[in-house]
């Protein structure tokens, strides 16, 4: 099977207003603007920096700026060329010509990974992966799902949201989001796992070291400060080296499935063009017998 490919290239180049006539003059000639040595610049080169609506002298004096320092870096090219051992120019060449095959070859092959791959992920697959991968996905920090609610100091109906927020039935949650344009902060989502580092960033009484203290399954705690009261109520704890939760992980695992994808769809496309290449004569190995 023969991979094939159309790669669409397209340069657009920002011209400008007619008080810069000389430059566009030359351009529509095509006469360079400056040379060093058999080297050429023209103003092509130099029209994608000049911005729409600058003025005659800040365009002379910002194409007059990229003339030199193209000048200084042909210039300083050119002598290289001519003062550095051979073997270092042999090796920077090789380097350039690496750099070139890595640049082309890695820009198909992800034109063909975006063309070939699937992106769908099923649920079948994230569990599946998850099931079989769980002793890799052990949790390096405490994850919580929590409610939580920041109160002004001077909120009058403290006690009501703190039983609202405890019980959280359905009347209790319409009542709390028909307050909640008074709250400084909300959260009302628990089915959402957090990091501890996260929820001590929202509860400023809250630290790294009495984090046992409040953060454990069904706690219910009330801290307060300067700025505000804060109030949570834990759902769920999973502590250091437990399992990761499945939705807290799941964007790392869609991540690898489609990285493992990737990887088997680069290694199908290299068998692919060798055994193409060998089949059209186009590639062959020699064997040295001595």
């Amino acid at each position: 099977m023969k991979i094939k490919l159309r790669f669409l290239l397209a340069f657009g180049i920002l011209l400008l207003v007619f008080s810069c006539s000389k430059f566009w003059k030359k351009k529509e000639e095509g006469k360079p603007l400056a040379r060093v040595g058999e080297s050429y610049l023209y103003i092509e080169d130099v029209a994608p920096f000049l911005n729409k609506g600058i003025s005659k002298e800040d365009s002379t004096t910002l194409v007059n700026g990229y003339i030199n320092n193209w000048a200084a870096k042909q210039i300083l090219l050119s002598k290289s060329k001519i003062n550095l051992p051979e073997e270092k120019l042999a090796k920077f060449d090789a380097l350039v010509d690496e750099y070139k095959t890595d640049l082309y070859t890695r820009a198909y092959k992800d034109a063909l990974i975006q063309k070939g791959t699937d992106s769908v992920i099923t649920n079948h697959q994230l569990n599946s992966f998850y099931e079989t991968q769980k002793e890799n996905f052990k949790l390096k920090e405490r994850v919580v799902r929590l409610r939580f609610i920041e109160l002004p100091k001077q909120f009058i109906d403290k006690d009501v949201v703190i039983q609202k927020l405890k019980d959280f039935e359905k009347e209790d949650v319409r009542y709390l989001d028909s307050v909640g344009v008074q709250f400084k902060k909300l959260n009302f989502n628990d089915s959402i796992w957090v990091t501890a580092s996260r929820v001590i960033q929202e509860i400023a009484p809250l630290t790294f070291e009495n984090q046992d203290k409040y953060l454990k399954k069904s706690q219910f705690f009330e801290l307060e400060d300067s700025i505000g009261v804060y109030l949570a109520k834990i759902v769920e704890v999973k502590e250091v080296n437990d399992v990761a939760p499945l939705s807290f992980i799941e964007p790392t695992i869609r991540q690898v499935i489609l990285n493992r994808r990737k990887l088997a769809y680069i290694r199908q496309i290299e068998t692919e063009v060798i055994d193409e290449a060998i089949k059209e004569k186009e590639f062959e190995v020699y064997v040295n017998d001595k």
